[in-house]
């Protein structure tokens, strides 16, 4: 059974935490009937991604076996035969659709996910092989997540908040390509075909660029006029302290510690940025959910 629920990857469904970004900055993620529709998002997102993760494995089975931590997957291990993996693919996606059309039955955020699967779709089949258009796609991925959780929580999703998530993923994809770029150098063995379009001198000027770029793009979008007119408050650049920090820890991973493979595996992994993010995530909070308390109107 651990080889199943290894095919699916639930370690990954973390990704899917960006539906509920939109509802949160909006101040109404703990509205009780915003909390059902979004859940049920989630997991049809989850559901989803899953399935695309069998596509992609079931393609990838010959050159995930030369791979010294890819070879362990339940395809290219063996574990998990081709049929039973194309079966639950199927049901995936079927349990998917129908947890969507729950969570929001005009079908715009069904629309929004059958982009986001036929776009992942067309990377399996080779968007993935072409440099820089694979990272790209990896991150308009985390921007239909973002876009999916404003469709059912009915809420606006701010062109800051859009701009965020896709510089955020751009630099996480960036770091995981160097990541791979070291595992070549390493092995001599080209991972994925796409790695032959980059080196380390470029992902390492990529990565810095991007670092600064999110620094300054969060910091202006807490101190934008629209923004503190649509929130309420001007105390939301006080959580830029944690976003530097985080971007800071990602880039000591990256180029120090040299374990930047997987952003889900760092999220569980590393405790300084686990702390980062719940500060974040308290700071948002506090200023968001609690300003109407009297201490924080002085």
């Amino acid at each position: 059974m651990k080889y199943y629920i290894k095919l699916l990857r639930p370690k990954d469904w973390a990704k899917n935490l960006f539906l509920f970004v939109p509802s949160f900055f909006a101040g109404s993620v703990f509205t009780f009937a915003k909390i059902g529709p979004l859940l049920e998002g989630f997991f049809a997102f989850c559901f989803y991604a899953s399935s695309i993760y069998i596509i992609n494995d079931y393609r990838d089975i010959e050159d995930d076996k030369k791979h010294p931590v890819k070879s362990n997957r339940p395809l290219a291990s063996g574990k998990v035969k081709k049929p039973t993996a194309i079966i639950i693919c199927i049901l995936l996606v079927i349990f998917g659709t129908g947890l969507a059309y729950l969570a929001e039955p005009s079908f715009q955020f069904l629309f929004v996910l059958e982009l986001y699967f036929f776009m992942n779709l067309a990377y399996c089949f080779g968007l993935k092989n072409i440099s820089i258009v694979d990272i790209l796609v990896l991150a308009a991925g985390f921007v239909l997540r973002v876009k999916s959780g404003a469709i059912i929580a009915e809420v606006d999703s701010s062109e800051w908040l859009i701009i965020m998530t896709f510089l955020l993923s751009l630099f996480m994809a960036i770091a995981k390509r160097r990541d791979d770029m070291l595992l070549k150098l390493t092995t001599g063995t080209d991972m994925r075909k796409s790695i032959k379009g980059y080196n380390l001198e470029f992902l390492n000027t990529m990565l810095g660029l991007f670092g600064a770029i999110i620094v300054v793009a969060y910091i202006n979008y807490t101190v934008s006029g629209v923004t503190m007119a649509r929130l309420g408050t001007y105390r939301l650049y006080y959580s830029s302290l944690f976003v530097i920090a985080g971007v800071m820890r990602y880039l000591q991973i990256t180029f120090v510690k040299k374990e930047s493979g997987s952003p889900t595996e760092i999220l569980y992994k590393d405790r300084f940025i686990q702390i980062t993010i719940v500060l974040w995530v308290l700071s948002i909070y506090t200023i968001l959910y609690l300003r109407d308390i009297t201490i924080f109107k002085k």
